[in-house]
């Protein structure tokens, strides 16, 4: 089966500077790079949640990793913490609208994988359907 590949719309980007380290594309390499952070904008799609939720619902991520990563998303400006004073104190976090913004990438780029996933792991690791 082949598939037509889709063109992306074309976008007039402002200047970013005289130098290739200034281009703001390179914080989405970065934000992109960052597995944990993807699956975590992903998971908090439908609204706020606990950490333990969070942990939970993606599964496999230590309690290290998600709050070092969380901690990094809420100084990114991408997740707002909300502490609610409670005994038990309750913790939940939430998408800023930067970070709700994020889904439109991260959906496209799973469209992507849908349509071209197992073509590329089996180029990878060639066909295990033998």
């Amino acid at each position: 089966m082949t598939i037509e590949p889709t063109a992306p719309a074309v976008v007039a980007f402002a200047e970013y500077g005289d130098y290739e380290s200034d281009c703001p594309a390179r914080l989405a390499v970065d934000i992109f790079g960052n597995s944990w952070l993807t699956v975590i904008v992903y998971t908090l799609r439908e609204g706020p949640m606990r950490p333990v939720e969070l942990q939970r619902a993606i599964g496999g991520i230590s309690q290290k990793m998600l709050t070092r990563t969380l901690r990094r998303m809420e100084l990114m400006g991408l997740l707002e913490r909300r502490r609610y004073a409670e005994a038990p104190p309750r913790v939940e976090y939430e998408l800023t609208c930067a970070g709700t913004d994020l889904l439109t990438p991260i959906l496209a780029l799973g469209v992507w994988a849908d349509r071209h996933g197992d073509a590329v792991r089996d180029a990878l690791y060639g066909d295990t359907a033998d």
